[in-house]
């Protein structure tokens, strides 16, 4: 399963997936380690099949195992083996067939018909088809997705017909139809430049979820329980020990081929045990979301029996600013209304975001905690699209003096000596920084900040960390008062688009950042028919860019390399520039 728009998805709350600068330090490299004997009796090339490979996962993954509802990148992890979607990527980032096989648009762009594969079949031996497309796209499209806890709306709401059947104006489903078992089209209010991104959404099964009312659907043993998770990838969610250890078993009746592998377990573990763990080969390999620490680079490059992935990530890690809160009404009905919303008075101030930004060294953190294996980004969209703007929007660079000047203007100066400025009433003025735990550098990352901001006279309530699911359900639902916190993304590696994460009214968009002319350029970026040229979107895209640095909803503080490790026995990975996860039932290992 390819990665979601953080947004992917994924949350994926997360995370510290980070983009990084073509020109940092490390570039895009694999590390061959030790090959190794080739076990007695075996061709050295040749697959074998059989075996089991066990992974690392820094955090427990939240235990949503449906791909409309999850909202982490550890829950990713499981579901990058168990679901697929119509279409995925290359290494080039092109889109390529999947369950689709072949795809045609009309001439003006408003649909496009997907030709299915024949023989797929869901884990109980169900056929796939067009139907089971048809209901996943429903389902997100469904009156209240949202209000279950869905956040993938930006895969539906350019569907025909979308407004008014979300609305419940009518009950007819017009934007994915089936024509027969093995041809769906999509169809799209008007044309539409990311079609082919829309329609790259993992499919669930309608024989399993029909009967199953939207908002119960998060809660369904089909959702939560190994076993029960049915999708058409190439391995199987069959046991877990919840918050240690779960499992994946081959799918023997693969569409693709019978994997060589016959399990894949992943192990919950400390990420200061990764790396003993990988050297003693208790580990085969750590990748997403966040590999091993850049700290550990040189323990793990000395290690025969280990190759090394470093390349760009798509994501960044940012401390956001709650610009606005929801109110507890909306909450409490799962709706997300900027109307409704209340400022935040101790950081509306965009001149008090700007100084917070100044006063942060960026470059400082990369040094001190990536080792510099990463680099300062100053936009929320990916380097590796040509819509990145790196030279326009405002670089923040540290300069504690103008970080002072600024707070000084927006009148908030230390009025009783005590070394922390008050607001322009003469208020005491606190600000929270919220982080969660798991990730050792944003863990490091915190106190940090904390200093930094303190050395500017902005006093800091520094919070004890919590675990990951629970952060993630208080930043969306409790955060009333919350004034900055720390999180990541995992960024689309399908189109620059940022409006799943950016957008007033994108559930991703935990900071309650409402600008209505953000908005509207967003809005602009894909519209046609201009939109259908890409240097047009690259400079609407620059536009935002140079908005949200002046904006500032959240500063984004790093991107860090990606550094994945993997067991010189296990063969045939080919990394994509998103994920090390790319047909993995084509994985062997050397040894049983």
């Amino acid at each position: 399963m390819k990665k979601k728009k953080g947004w992917l998805l994924s949350l994926v709350f997360i995370l510290i997936l980070s983009m990084l600068l073509a020109a940092c330090k490390g570039g895009d490299t694999t590390k061959e380690g030790n090959k190794g004997k080739d076990n007695p009796g075996e061709k050295a090339g040749e697959p074998q099949k059989g075996g089991t490979i066990t992974g690392a996962m820094d955090t427990a993954p939240a235990g949503v195992f449906n791909p409309i509802f999850y909202t982490d990148a550890y829950e990713s992890n499981i579901l990058s083996f168990t679901h697929e979607s119509l279409v995925s990527q290359n290494e080039k980032l092109e889109f390529i067939p999947s369950l689709a096989k072949k795809w045609e648009f009309n001439k003006d762009q408003t649909e496009v018909t997907f030709t299915l594969e024949d023989n797929v079949k869901w884990h109980d031996g169900e056929p796939f088809t067009a139907n089971d497309v048809v209901f996943t796209y429903k389902a997100i499209s469904s009156p209240g997705y949202v209000e279950a806890g869905g956040v993938r709306t930006e895969y539906v709401d350019k569907l025909l017909g979308y407004e008014d059947f979300n609305s419940g104006k009518t009950d007819k489903f017009e934007g994915v139809v089936a024509k027969d078992d093995h041809t769906v089209v999509f169809k799209f209010a008007q044309p539409n430049v990311t079609a082919l991104d829309n329609a790259s959404f993992s499919i669930i099964p309608e024989h399993i979820f029909k009967d199953i009312p939207i908002k119960d659907i998060p809660k369904a043993g089909a959702t939560l329980n190994p076993g029960e998770v049915i999708g058409t990838g190439p391995f199987k969610f069959t046991k877990m020990v919840e918050g240690e250890q779960y499992i994946l078993e081959k799918n023997k009746d693969y569409w693709k081929g019978e994997p060589y592998l016959d399990q894949i377990v992943w192990k919950v573990v400390n990420q200061s045990v990764i790396v003993g763990m990988l050297e003693t080969g208790e580990l085969d390999f750590v990748a997403d979301p966040n590999g091993f620490q850049p700290a550990d680079y040189d323990s793990v490059s000395a290690m025969n029996n280990i190759k090394i992935i470093e390349q760009p990530k798509f994501g960044y890690q940012l401390m956001g600013f709650m610009t606005n809160h929801r109110t507890k009404e909306d909450v409490k009905v799962g709706v997300i209304k900027p109307d409704n919303w209340v400022p935040n008075k101790k950081v509306s101030d965009k001149r008090v975001r700007q100084a917070i930004a100044y006063a942060i060294d960026r470059e400082g953190l990369i040094k001190a905690l990536l080792h510099g294996r990463g680099a300062v980004i100053n936009a929320p969209i990916a380097t590796q699209f040509s819509a990145y703007d790196g030279e326009k929007p405002n670089q923040y660079k540290f300069n504690v003096e103008e970080a002072k000047k600024l707070l000084d203007k927006a009148g908030y100066v230390d009025k009783n000596n005590d070394g922390f400025r008050e607001d322009p009433k003469g208020n005491k003025w606190v600000l929270t920084l919220n982080y969660p735990n798991g990730n050792e550098l944003r863990m490091r990352s915190a106190p940090i900040i904390q200093e930094m901001l303190e050395a500017v006279g902005i006093k800091i309530d520094l919070r004890q960390p919590i675990e990951f699911s629970a952060y993630s359900d208080t930043l969306e639902k409790k955060s009333d008062d919350w004034d900055l916190y720390l999180l990541g993304w995992s960024l689309s590696s399908t189109d620059p688009d940022p409006s799943g994460l950016w957008s007033s009214t994108a559930a991703y968009n935990y900071g309650r950042w409402y600008n209505k002319e953000s908005d509207a350029i967003m809005k602009k970026a894909v519209t046609p028919p201009d939109a259908f040229e890409q240097s047009y979107r690259d400079q609407v895209y620059s536009d935002w860019q140079v908005l949200f640095q002046d904006d500032l909803p959240a500063l984004i503080l790093y991107a860090q390399n990606t550094l994945w490790g993997y067991n010189n026995r296990l063969h045939n990975v080919k990394p994509l520039p998103y994920s090390m996860y790319n047909d993995t039932h084509l994985w062997w290992v050397s040894s049983k």
